[in-house]
């Protein structure tokens, strides 16, 4: 009960004037903003490693079932959603957008809009090593595995291997890291 009672006031802390402070990089400012976010972090989240930088502008709901490993970091105004798994040494760009939710449309005679909308059973997983791009959509529950490189605006819309380099929209493999030659 205490434990709640701690995420929840670190939650309220968080959305209130924590995630407005100024970005990890600027001076003079901010070394303390990137560290008071966080300590709040480190409470929200299941497990949180060492060294985790969550930048100004980051969402991610309540903080369910987040994990986020060593040396990584939520970009600026990055949107994660709950069953997140960041692994570490993980580079995040600004404003990645996790998708969690859809409308509904099943009906052709009442307007989409007044369909409401319903949220997806989505895991995203991120592996170790990983560089996630400026402005990078995923869509649904996806596995971005080690090593890989997501490019700028991709909109991820699967899977691909270890030490991928994806990138476009939809998503393609642009090529693996493990061929050095190129």
């Amino acid at each position: 009960m205490k434990k709640r009672i701690i995420k929840t006031f670190c939650l309220i802390l968080y959305y209130s004037f924590a995630r407005y402070l100024p970005v990890s990089f600027s001076r003079p400012f901010g070394i303390i903003s990137r560290r008071i976010r966080y300590e709040l972090c480190s409470r929200i989240f299941e497990e949180c490693g060492k060294n985790v930088n969550i930048e100004k502008g980051a969402w991610f709901g309540k903080g369910l079932n987040i994990k986020i490993g060593d040396n990584s970091g939520i970009g600026i105004n990055c949107r994660i959603h709950n069953n997140t798994i960041i692994g570490k040494n993980v580079m995040m760009g600004p404003n990645c957008f996790m998708q969690a939710n859809t409308h509904r449309f099943e009906s052709i005679d009442i307007p989409m809009w007044q369909q409401g909308d319903y949220e997806l059973k989505t895991q995203v997983i991120i592996g170790d090593d990983v560089w996630i791009g400026r402005e990078v959509m995923i869509i649904g529950s996806k596995e971005i595995k080690q090593g890989s490189i997501i490019g700028a605006r991709c909109v991820l819309v699967k899977n691909f291997p270890e030490y991928s380099i994806v990138g476009g929209n939809p998503s393609k493999l642009i090529r693996s890291r493990l061929n050095s030659n190129d």
